[in-house]
């Protein structure tokens, strides 16, 4: 289930179109209600025109709104292709789970199909019987009123959504969110069990895809039931060729191949929802193109660095449990690869050290963090750090005199 609302979030369509159903709902019980209101009472605010009033009415919304929506739409296409081509495409789908943009779309869309539902229900003229929802009709103005302030907030919202700060800050706390869920400040700090040797049977991939998500209580219960364990092959943001292996089951009767598959979800492209290092990806991605000759923004690139900083600082300061699953008796049931903190503490690091090599400011930012990173850490975390950061010396130093980092003031970049 939450699977399917993830999937569903990431469907730019999805609240356009729940909110355009919800407005055809609501019109049909609104025009319901005018059959049975008293049109000779007067009552304020209501709609007092005749036919030609409303049917006029009601055409200006549709005509507006239909050219509205594509004016959005227009400048949500310029948008995504600027933050495309200025930062990294792999951003998109931080900007197209914007809900605020779906939200915008989506009460266009619905003040559309409203006022279309309500027209069919205005019927007669001055001349003869007229039947006039007034309700509905009044209802229609106030969807006017709300798209008006919707596209203000819209307009705000988009241009703030462009800038490289609002972007590096959206994808830091994303990447936090998973962070925490994935390595809870709480959890046990706990050794990796040994994963069996020998496999006594191996599931291949059905087709080419990356690992975006895995169902651990789902492969836990089949270990479960059949006395096995479930190892997966590949970690989480991998990719995996068409029948290639994915799992291997270990003891035991292994269970049916599909229910194992289904519980392994392969997508097109890398996804944040359990993949720590893509959220360090994608900002790493934003740096390296700050640093490019043809932008050469370095202060974006320190913005990313303070992202980093302290996104890493979380992590080496709590334990990183292994990514396993036991069952009742404790026995090992399933076994999930995950990348270690010296892999993520390169991926972080050592493209951006690599590409602003001439950049002092980047440099000394590095410089600053790795060096925070190794007081603040656990003991357990230490050596890695401490290694980190004796490579990223050595490096700066065998550049040349004076350009290995010195201590500095942190806000000093």
């Amino acid at each position: 289930m939450m699977r399917s609302l993830r999937r569903l979030r990431d469907k730019f369509w999805a609240v356009p179109l729940l909110c355009a159903a919800l407005a055809g709902a609501l019109g049909l019980s609104l025009t319901a209600l005018d059959d049975w209101f008293d049109t000779s009472l007067t009552v304020p605010f209501l709609f007092a025109g005749g036919p030609e009033g409303a049917r006029a009415l009601l055409s200006a919304i549709i005509t507006s709104m239909i050219s509205f929506t594509g004016l959005v739409f227009s400048i949500t296409i310029v948008v995504l292709q600027l933050t495309s081509s200025q930062f990294s495409p792999r951003v998109l789908r931080t900007l197209l789970r914007d809900w605020i943009i779906q939200i915008a779309l989506g009460v266009f869309v619905a003040t559309f199909v409203y006022a279309l539902v309500v027209l069919r229900s205005v019927r007669g003229t001055a001349q003869t019987e007229a039947s006039v929802p007034q309700i509905s009709v009044t209802v229609a103005f106030g969807f006017v009123l709300a798209s008006v302030v919707v596209f203000l907030f819209y307009i705000d919202h988009v241009a703030q959504s462009i800038r490289a700060a609002s972007i590096v800050d959206r994808i830091g706390e994303e990447t936090r969110a998973v962070l925490e869920s994935r390595y809870p400040q709480d959890a046990e700090s706990r050794a990796l069990r040994p994963v069996p040797r020998t496999a006594s049977h191996r599931v291949t991939a059905n087709r080419p895809g990356v690992v975006q998500q895995v169902d651990d209580e789902a492969l836990a219960v089949l270990a479960e039931k059949d006395g096995t364990t479930i190892c997966l092959l590949r970690a989480v943001g991998e990719f995996v060729p068409g029948g290639a292996p994915l799992l291997e089951v270990h003891g035991g009767r292994p269970p049916d191949d599909g229910a194992l598959r289904s519980a392994v979800h392969l997508g097109e492209e890398r996804a944040l929802d359990e993949d720590v290092g893509f959220g360090l990806r994608q900002l790493v991605d934003i740096a390296e193109r700050a640093l490019s000759p043809g932008i050469n923004d370095p202060t974006t690139a320190v913005q990313v660095i303070d992202q980093l900083h302290d996104l890493l600082r979380r992590l080496v300061t709590r334990p990183l449990a292994p990514r396993q699953t036991v069952d009742s008796s404790g026995r090992l049931a399933v076994h999930v690869p995950q990348p270690g903190l010296a892999d993520l503490i390169g991926l972080a690091v050592d493209e951006i050290a690599h590409w602003g090599a001439d950049v002092d400011r980047v440099q000394r930012r590095l410089g600053v963090m790795l060096r925070d990173l190794y007081l603040a850490a656990l003991p357990v975390h230490r050596e890695v750090v401490g290694r980190a950061l004796a490579s990223f010396s050595a490096d700066r130093t065998s550049l040349g005199p004076g350009t290995a980092p010195e201590p500095t003031d942190d806000g000093l970049r």
